[in-house]
């Protein structure tokens, strides 16, 4: 790290723990300024042209003026190989970088990079049952062959449960955490944790010395939900954070997929709700989830989907068209690039599904089938 990256990293730490300013402002800040260093060294009128942004919140950039205070952390970056990740650096999780509450600074340690992987959220139930652990290890062992990166909160449970059975299938993984990187919760998980680091890393948005305070875990369920182009729900009753990473996957417009369980058990009247609501696609295996996702080989979907284009009409082919290639495309997007009126596609977007040429997923998106 030359001496104008750790001055700028540092500026960096600053910015994302300087109060009142929070992701929306961050960047809003970074859009006109593009350096971390370039804000703090701004004159306050400047920023204060930014919507939102008043003399008050300005004057707290002049008033940080030693910024030696981050050293420490720097100095434990370097000293422990973390990768920190700012918003503008090429490295940052695009997928997470899309949702419009993402941190502006993440923390990574491990192995796998973010770019151009498939990621799968697999979570559920701290207090799982035999069940639960069952058809979270049959959906990772589906996995195996797949290009796929396993993501979870390194929690009790679920979480624990996927992320040591795509260790011992060979599938990297990622946990992310609700503190900093210097410790481990819970405690037990600190050998798993050390053995993820080698295939696939930990990832937060905490400094180190940051405790694992309840309110963070709400916060660590966004980058889950974020980070991921589908979130599995194995096993969760209707309360609790799966719900909650359910919920936050579904309003970034990614994919949410649960599995069913007896109307009797309360841990799986969490899923059974998601499934009821349309919030999640019910899948039952690895297969349904690569079905789901439009993850089969390219060659068989191409096959597919040129004997289903000999059957369909001429406004249907325009449809096909938009939808080609596409993994789900939203209902709006689709009357944007096909030209028909919001009524015509409906119908033929009924039609189609019906005769199984595409595919309903949850939010309202659609893709061939």
């Amino acid at each position: 790290m030359t001496k104008d990256e750790e001055d700028e990293l540092r500026y960096r730490i600053a910015l994302t723990q300087t109060d009142q300013i929070g992701y929306k402002y961050g960047r809003r800040l970074l859009q006109m300024f593009g350096l971390a260093k370039a804000i703090f060294n701004a004159p306050v009128k400047k920023i204060t042209s930014i919507d939102g942004i008043g003399e008050r919140k300005a004057h707290i950039f002049s008033q940080q003026t030693d910024l030696k205070k981050w050293d420490a952390e720097i100095n434990f970056i370097i000293k422990h190989d973390i990768k920190p990740l700012f918003m503008s650096d090429e490295g940052y999780p695009q997928k997470l970088k899309d949702c419009e509450d993402a941190p502006l600074m993440l923390y990574y340690k491990g192995t796998e990079s973010f770019r151009n992987k498939r990621t799968v959220a697999v979570i559920g139930s701290r207090d799982n049952t035999d069940y639960g652990a069952r058809i979270t290890e049959e959906l990772i062992d589906g996995l195996k062959n797949e290009d796929v990166i396993i993501v979870s909160g390194l929690a009790l449970g679920i979480d624990s449960i996927a992320h040591r059975k795509a260790l011992q299938v060979g599938l990297p993984t990622i946990g992310v955490l609700a503190h900093g990187l210097d410790t481990i919760y819970p405690s037990q998980h600190k050998h798993i944790a050390k053995e993820m680091v080698k295939n696939g890393g930990l990832l937060t948005e905490y400094p180190s010395k940051t405790t694992p305070d309840k309110y963070n875990f709400p916060m660590r369920n966004r980058i889950v939900a974020g980070l991921s182009d589908v979130t599995v729900v194995v096993e969760t009753a209707k309360k609790g954070g799966a719900m909650i990473t359910a919920k936050l996957a579904t309003g970034y417009n990614h994919d949410v997929a649960a599995f069913p369980g007896r109307t009797i058990d309360k841990k799986s009247e969490g899923c059974n709700y998601l499934i009821r609501t349309n919030i999640a696609q019910m899948i039952t295996s690895a297969d349904d989830l690569l079905e789901m996702m439009n993850w089969k080989r390219h060659d068989t979907i191409h096959s597919v989907q040129t004997k289903l284009f000999h059957h369909l009409s001429d406004e249907e082919m325009k449809i096909a068209a938009v939808l080609d290639n596409s993994e789900g495309m939203h209902i709006d997007e689709i009357l944007l690039k096909s030209n028909f009126t919001a009524s015509q596609l409906s119908s033929m977007l009924l039609t189609m599904e019906l005769a199984g040429s595409i595919k309903a997923l949850p939010g309202k998106r659609f893709r061939m089938n």
